[in-house]
């Protein structure tokens, strides 16, 4: 390998399951876009519709006129399946959750009809132990196009990238109004859609205990209209699963988090819901006692959504920021929270990290201690380190120059200019933050005894399946904060420096 060459990240055995060539690929970014995408593909599938997730929910219109109505999505799957009944139309979504929708009459009504239907078959997820959840959102047409990433097809999920203020389409089934939400996805076509038809089949007969029906997954459905943004690019696959009925523990995803910690050079740019890993936490102050360490910035929500997730996540967020602060260059890492024109915060649900623009992965894994060990996820990613994808720098810039200039209502081009003129994200990221539709620095204020009590001792947000019955002295974030720096200290790329 030559002097400066890049060395993959991505490694097969380590932190990925699959390494497969993707014909085509775009990334996706929030949900009106990708719902209007996603009812276009389901009218093109010819045998197969299989659509996996941690929430489903029937009631949403794909495309809400200005007042947020429209075909719900319940009745166009209806009429899917009256117009060609030899498509099936698998849907599989985490248990816990359905069983809170089957106190709606609507959906239990929309279920019921899709039962007198031969092609709709509607099933909930078990198969993970107690306190676990299957979060994947992946969707499979045809076995050889899929999605995978960090959009849900539920409530309160639509937004488009403007995130305009009093957005009547912005509404929620009960005719309630939500806060702006950004997301993202990854569209994919080729082999790589074939491995994710297969971890689809897969989750789909251990829930049910059967297979899914052999179909053909013959030609291309790639969307007329819809500009790729890689072509010809080999995609790894990462996975999240607890041990659990004979199946072994996977922890592909912690494990590409860490290695890319290790790996980045410049920055490395997260778009992420949770920030309460204190192995990954730890891995970054290692970092940042470096000498000349590299920027990492965080774009997030101000507080988690729902009143459980905000004692579970927000007080262990505030713990760890102040802990990374205490590094040598600790005001190299910033954690920012987007907000709308009138000033209102956007909730970030998306799950997107770039690496020194080398790198980009998108998928539903969070960077909390559940999303490592506990729930079932699933991340692709694309590393410009492999032979396939010489050449991908600059579309994985032009993402994140346009991710970045969304968050700070400017233009992509203005993004790489600062970026250019000083070497710094952060740097840049200052220099235009302003009034308005802009990025404000997360406001780190100090949690009360229980939720501190919570957060420092991780019990809404263990690691696996068996932390979750330890001793309370036996767990905790200090533990895996000396987790997480121990193994950056062994793994420590050559020729870098700590105090």
């Amino acid at each position: 390998m030559s002097e400066g060459a890049l060395t993959p990240i991505v490694v097969e055995g380590r932190n990925c399951w699959r390494i497969e060539r993707a014909d085509k690929a775009r990334m996706i970014v929030d949900a009106c876009d990708y719902y209007a995408l996603l009812k276009e593909l389901m009218a093109g599938t010819k045998e197969r519709i299989l659509l996996i997730g941690w929430d489903f929910d029937p009631r949403i219109p794909l495309c809400p006129d200005e007042k947020g109505r429209g075909e719900a999505l319940g009745h166009y799957l209806l009429r899917l399946a009256k117009n060609c009944p030899d498509r099936d139309i698998d849907i599989l979504r985490w248990n816990f959750g359905g069983l809170k929708q089957l106190f709606s009459p609507v959906i239990l009504t929309m279920i019921a009809r899709w039962k007198l239907t031969r092609a709709i078959s509607f099933r909930l997820d078990s198969a993970h132990p107690l306190g676990c959840s299957h979060h994947q959102k992946v969707a499979v047409f045809d076995d050889h196009l899929a999605v995978c990433g960090g959009i849900d097809v539920g409530a309160r999920r639509w937004d488009t990238c403007d995130h305009a203020d009093g957005d009547a389409r912005r509404t929620d089934p009960d005719g309630k109004p939500y806060m702006p939400w950004h997301d993202s996805t990854m569209v994919l076509a080729g082999p790589v859609g074939n491995a994710l038809a297969e971890l689809g089949n897969e989750r789909w007969q251990r829930a049910t205990k059967k297979p899914l029906r052999e179909i053909d997954g013959e030609g291309e459905n790639w969307p007329e209209g819809l500009e790729p943004d890689f072509f010809g690019v080999d995609v790894a696959i990462s996975r999240t699963r607890a041990e659990y009925d004979g199946h072994a523990e996977i922890r592909e995803i912690e494990q590409l988090y860490l290695d890319m910690i290790a790996a980045a050079k410049r920055f490395i740019y997260f778009e992420n819901q949770y920030f309460t890993s204190a192995k990954i936490a730890a891995a970054i102050a290692e970092r940042l006692n470096e000498d000349d360490p590299p920027e990492f910035v965080l774009v997030m929500p101000k507080q988690a959504d729902g009143w459980l997730e905000q004692m579970a996540m927000d007080a262990a967020r505030v713990q760890l920021v102040r802990e990374i602060a205490k590094a040598r260059h600790g005001d190299r890492l910033r954690v920012y929270v987007p907000h709308t024109d009138a000033g209102d915060p956007i909730y970030v649900h998306a799950k997107t990290a770039i690496v020194d623009d080398r790198l980009i992965r998108v998928g539903s894994a969070n960077m909390n201690n559940r999303s490592m060990g506990l729930d079932s996820e699933c991340d692709v990613t694309i590393d410009a380190a492999l032979s396939a994808n010489t050449g991908v720098e600059p579309t994985i810039r032009r993402l994140r120059e346009a991710l970045i200039a969304e968050h700070l209502g400017t233009e992509p081009a203005e993004v790489a200019r600062r970026f250019e003129a000083s070497g710094s994200l952060i740097r840049a990221i200052e220099e235009l933050r302003g009034e308005g539709r802009s990025l404000e620095w997360l406001d780190l204020i100090e949690p009360g005894p229980m939720d501190e009590y919570i957060a420092e001792h991780e019990l809404l947000d263990p690691e696996s399946p068996d932390a979750m019955f330890e001793a309370i002295p036996e767990r905790g974030f200090r533990k895996n904060w000396r987790r997480g720096k121990a193994w950056m200290k062994r793994h420590r790329p050559f020729g870098r420096k700590s105090a």
